[in-house]
């Protein structure tokens, strides 16, 4: 297997994780109502956790070879990746369902497309092209065209998606010589300082301490898959396309409502058992052809 195929398993594993984050994140939402205290609590808990990761002698070292410009690089992903997008995106998502915020979150292909061709110069061949417009075409019939509302607070969760593709733009320069985990702990870390400063200044401080075992039980499962979701994406965005890693990441659609069908409204109709059929398919039917493209590439253990 080669290191571009383990980094696409990594991104499978992404697309499983986002789906059941958004899923159970809608339900955090409720449980902890101030969607500025569950965000910053959670990256903060994350932020820990890989810091304790980065102090470790093999990673650490690596810390210390960075320059100034990596520094600068790693703030700036801190602050559109790991804070405002997500005060945006959960305060969106404690207004909305977790099926509309996962169907706008997913859109993050699209736009991280338009960036990564000019400015990562990107190629896609015509059946990715093809590929793409399934996805998208798949993705809206999955929440259903009749349902679908613009609301204040799916643009709030649509600007989160529009920052975050110019974090993840940001964050495939900045993997050409600096290790996925730093970038990872960079962007949670800086992130969280940036979270706890906005707390201070908009006097919500207390709003952390007052947190009870039920609230902490859903922030330790929400936090668990942020976890997860950025250690498995930095790693397979440091070695994959940016339009190739978020393309994948579209199938997370297809699992928040499949969890939500069984679990709250108790529904699954046919249009969504197609349109998640087509979504698969035509991820799959993407990096078919990357693969293809890239068959020639050696294997590794």
């Amino acid at each position: 297997m080669t290191s571009k195929q383990k980094a696409l398993l990594l991104v499978f594993g992404t697309a499983i994780i986002s789906g059941c984050s958004v899923f159970f994140n809608s339900f955090a939402t409720k449980v902890i109502t101030n969607p500025s205290v569950l965000t910053t609590a959670k990256n903060i808990l994350v932020a820990l956790v890989l810091s304790l990761f980065i102090l470790t002698p093999f990673v650490f070292k690596k810390l210390k070879l960075l320059q100034r410009n990596d520094w600068l690089k790693l703030v700036l992903i801190g602050l559109i990746g790991g804070s405002i997008p997500f005060l945006m995106f959960f305060k969106g998502l404690s207004l909305t369902s977790a099926v509309n915020a996962g169907f706008i979150h997913k859109t993050l292909f699209i736009w991280v497309t338009l960036l990564a061709i000019p400015f990562l110069k990107e190629k896609l061949s015509k059946v990715q092209w093809f590929a793409l417009a399934v996805l998208l075409l798949g993705n809206y019939f999955l929440v259903g065209v009749k349902t679908w509302k613009f609301s204040y607070a799916d643009f709030l969760i649509l600007g989160a998606t529009l920052l975050w593709a110019i974090e993840f733009v940001i964050a495939k320069k900045i993997l050409q010589n600096v290790d996925a985990k730093i970038v990872s702990w960079g962007r949670m870390f800086f992130g969280a300082l940036f979270l706890l400063s906005y707390l201070v200044l908009t006097n919500q401080t207390a709003g952390l301490i007052a947190l009870n075992s039920t609230q902490w039980l859903w922030l330790t499962i929400s936090s668990a898959f942020l976890l997860g979701y950025v250690l498995t994406w930095y790693q397979a965005l440091q070695k994959l396309p940016a339009t190739v890693v978020t393309s994948v990441l579209v199938i997370a659609s297809p699992i928040t409502t499949a969890l939500n069908s069984i679990f709250v409204t108790h529904k699954y109709n046919l249009q969504q058992l197609s349109s998640s059929v087509i979504l698969i398919i035509a991820a799959i039917a993407f990096t078919y052809v990357f693969n293809r493209l890239h068959k020639t590439e050696p294997a590794t253990i």
